[in-house]
């Protein structure tokens, strides 16, 4: 139990009970209730493997009633990460849809970010949905659409 309370936090107190007074009693507590924590992950690790080596040894007729849990866990963890891996694919989708949206709004000639659906810029009537370079008119350098200023002469843009 106290194991599932300090888990993941045992290291970041022990890291923080350092700035803390040693002599103080609640701080002498954290301090043995992280250690304890700390020791008890250690000891269920240690379980883990020798479980590991038996079952190894033995074969699955070794604890027939704890393979069978492996089974099901390993069965669940798969199915999981089955779910994992569409659930990220499925981000993956939204962002890129999101991301052409977003570029579909962009103004190529201003940058400004227009409501969806519109054909034309509020900002300066420049036509949507087409991502072009814009060639600076002072220096000729090519430009990526939206930026304002020209990256090699620093010349204003779009105007």
């Amino acid at each position: 139990m106290m194991a599932d309370i300090f888990g993941g936090f045992g290291s970041l107190i022990k890291g923080l009970s350092g700035f803390m007074p040693q002599d103080d009693p609640e701080v002498k507590l954290m301090n043995a209730k992280t250690s304890l924590a700390d020791l008890q992950k250690e000891q269920n690790d240690v379980y883990a493997q020798i479980g590991k080596r038996a079952l190894q040894q033995y074969g699955n007729g070794f604890c027939t009633d704890l393979s069978a849990k492996l089974e099901r866990i390993a069965a669940e963890m798969q199915e999981l990460q089955q779910q994992i891996a569409a659930a990220e694919a499925e981000k993956q989708k939204k962002e890129a849809a999101e991301k052409e949206a977003a570029e579909k709004a962009t103004c190529p000639n201003c940058g400004t970010r227009n409501p969806d659906g519109l054909k034309f810029c509020q900002e300066c009537g420049a036509r949507l949905g087409i991502v072009t370079k814009i060639t600076c008119p002072r220096c000729g350098t090519v430009n990526e659409a939206g930026t304002r200023f020209c990256g090699e002469c620093g010349n204003r843009l779009g105007e």
